[in-house]
């Protein structure tokens, strides 16, 4: 998990370009509905909690579209510590209702692949995702429109931390790519001249995609940082000596025969 630190008395507007980390709570500005958040006692108790999701403050680049729009707009001019309450319009959110995106489809299409439709659902159609709105005699209304379409939605965000030095902005960066890799197992050493060399752990053997998030992270940097001209990546394997097996110490047992003990004479000798 990636560290945060908060100093007293830290509270320096934000501005776009600025690497920041948020914690936010995001709901649906009429039904009051959480929908996503960044803390998981949040997450459980609106019961949208995923055991897969690692849950701690959001990296985001203001100014870059990470966030929806009417958020990385309203992020500009926050203060670190300081919670706010945004507003966003669908229009810069997931995008107003678009009357044409409901179809009809025939209930025998269902019926073909054992899909029993009911209001709600949620299926995949041609390579699209669609929820069900309803079912009639013969037919059914889906709607192709992202399930937020049209909502206004409320953000409660906190900015914890904003990122300074530039090995808090490439872990950052690496963490937010290849969450797998423990950031504070990995080093940083960056030259004058731009050269920044990035050395990974052993970790980083297990990690599935390891190559196309290091290309990824390679584009961030260069985007992001532009002080960083050139990224070597390091990785260092040691051989795992075998573990030698301890010796069982030879303990005599109470059969053996001790020494200087001498054996009874046998009878009849």
């Amino acid at each position: 998990m990636l560290e945060i630190s908060l100093l007293e008395g830290e509270l320096l507007p934000v501005e776009k370009g600025d690497f920041i980390l948020i914690d936010y709570v995001a709901k649906v500005k009429e039904t009051g509905e959480v929908f996503d958040t960044s803390i998981a006692d949040v997450a459980r108790e609106a019961k949208i909690y995923r055991e897969n999701t690692v849950y701690e403050p959001m990296l985001v680049v203001v100014g870059e579209g990470w966030v929806l729009k009417g958020l990385d707009e309203q992020l500009e001019g926050l203060e670190v510590g300081k919670k706010a309450t945004l507003e966003v319009p669908p229009e810069k959110g997931f995008g107003v209702r678009d009357p044409s995106k409901l179809k009809l489809i025939p209930l025998r299409k269902f019926r073909e692949k054992d899909i029993t439709p009911y209001p709600g659902l949620e299926v995949e159609i041609d390579g699209k995702l669609a929820v069900v709105r309803s079912v009639g005699a013969g037919r059914v209304q889906v709607d192709f429109n992202l399930p937020l379409a049209g909502r206004t939605l409320i953000y409660e965000v906190e900015v914890k931390q904003k990122l300074e030095t530039l090995e808090e902005k490439v872990k950052s960066l690496l963490h937010r790519r290849i969450p797998a890799i423990p950031v504070e197992k990995v080093s940083l050493e960056f030259s004058g001249e731009g050269e920044l060399k990035i050395f990974l752990p052993e970790e980083a053997l297990i990690v599935d995609g390891l190559q196309p998030s290091k290309r990824g992270l390679t584009v961030d940097v260069f985007k992001l940082i532009p002080e960083v001209k050139s990224i070597t990546f390091i990785e260092t394997y040691r051989r795992k000596e075998p573990e030698r097996k301890k010796e069982a110490e030879a303990k005599p047992s109470e059969a053996e025969e001790k020494p200087g003990q001498a054996s009874p004479p046998s009878e009849g000798k």
